[in-house]
């Protein structure tokens, strides 16, 4: 893996529509809304696909309260969608059901004519390792398989064939235990406080607020310390971290 590459928000050029596929309703809010919320600031589209609700594996406290499958999936489906509304982001649910995250045919297929309606000039979404969720590399694996197929122009799927859009996987929340070595940080500081709002849109998992907060601080200080001196960098400086799946294409090396 290569070194850390910081990224700041200036020098991060309008790359175009921004496509994030997860796995669960919440998980684009903790490792990607500051991605997100950068991209609608440049006025680019964002869209988030949500594979399932995360009703059965991360609603424990709704289950608690003794709701039901449908009342959960419509409460989750709300706080999504609100984080989405706060991040500048379109959202769309396939409600594929989750713990597990089945693989299948169709629902890569309906990736890829999100792929191919929406036209992404940069994909995020999870690692392809997570011994702790399964269906976090399950998502990861569809999102990459629809990709592929995106670009093969005999795939029978309305629209053009896809471009190569770049694809990031944004940072699991055990990063040692999915050999997840960041090697891009996202200087997400102007729109943290935007981030900071959708996280609360989510009190289902109200216990995860605090703690993305805390990590973007950390990767903050990484971001700085691989910026180089100098660079006037706020003292508060929040950042995200990702992977990089595919090589990065250019004609200056900096």
């Amino acid at each position: 893996m290569s070194p850390e590459v910081a990224v700041s928000a200036e020098k991060a050029s309008a790359a175009g529509p921004l496509l994030v596929v997860s796995a669960h309703a919440g998980d684009f809010v903790w490792r990607a809304a500051g991605a997100i919320a950068l991209a609608a600031s440049r006025g680019d589209r964002a869209k988030v696909v949500c594979l399932s609700y995360g009703e059965r594996g991360e609603s424990a406290r709704a289950w608690r309260e003794g709701k039901g499958l449908d009342e959960i999936k419509a409460v989750r489906r709300a706080e999504a969608e609100a984080a989405a509304a706060e991040l500048g982001a379109d959202i769309e649910f396939l409600d594929a059901g989750d713990y597990p995250l089945p693989e299948s045919p169709e629902l890569v297929d309906r990736l890829v004519r999100v792929y191919r309606d929406f036209e992404p000039a940069v994909v995020l979404t999870h690692p392809p390792a997570d011994p702790y969720n399964g269906d976090h590399p399950a998502a990861a694996r569809m999102a990459l398989q629809a990709r592929v197929l995106a670009q093969a122009i005999g795939y029978d799927a309305p629209g053009e064939p896809l471009g190569a859009p770049p694809v990031f996987f944004f940072e699991p929340h055990q990063p040692e235990q999915c050999d997840f070595k960041p090697d891009v940080l996202l200087d997400i500081t102007p729109v943290f406080d935007r981030k900071r709002k959708a996280m609360e849109c989510l009190p289902a998992q109200r216990h995860m607020w605090d703690y993305y907060t805390d990590l973007a601080r950390r990767r903050g200080v990484q971001l700085k310390r691989n910026a180089g001196p100098n660079l006037g960098l706020a003292h508060d400086t929040m950042a995200e971290a990702y992977v990089r799946l595919y090589p990065q294409t250019t004609d200056v090396l900096a």
